[in-house]
């Protein structure tokens, strides 16, 4: 009888490895897509692709950030992209911080250094729906770089 409880808590155990392993690849697949699509606006901005940006994100989408006068500035996404010239390269380099999700919700954090001027803090909230990742919601801030 002993060793029948072993057999099965082996089996138990055994199992639950591959549970965790087949969640984990699963994760690993969404993680990339997620990073594709902050890849694409972080890429499309400091290339001038306005339709690799426009790929980023939900058609409806806004940008929030807090002014230096402390009021709440709402720039619609349409107005922001349409200042992305095509072509024009900008100084910017970008890399994500951090990624979060559970099912279709997903949050991330991207730091996006302006050389001798600024480094913006971006946070994003990303949707899964008909089968790809949107940005739906950006926050961003910034701080100074000392000269």
């Amino acid at each position: 009888m002993l060793n029948l409880i072993k057999y099965g808590i082996v089996s138990i155990l055994i199992l639950s490895g591959i549970n965790v392993n087949a969640q984990h690849q699963s994760s690993k697949s969404e993680i990339e897509k997620i990073t594709e699509t902050l890849m694409n606006y972080i890429d499309g901005t400091a290339n001038g692709e306005p339709d690799k940006v426009r790929k980023a994100f939900h058609p409806d989408f806004n940008l929030y950030l807090v002014t230096k006068e402390d009021s709440l500035r709402i720039w619609k996404g349409k107005d922001y992209i349409g200042g992305i010239e095509q072509g024009k390269k900008s100084n910017r380099i970008g890399r994500i911080i951090s990624i979060d999700f559970e099912n279709d919700a997903a949050i991330a954090k991207a730091e996006i250094l302006v050389p001798n001027w600024r480094v913006f803090i971006d946070y994003f909230l990303l949707l899964k729906y008909e089968g790809s990742w949107k940005i739906v919601h950006k926050s961003y801030t910034w701080r100074e770089i000392p000269k």
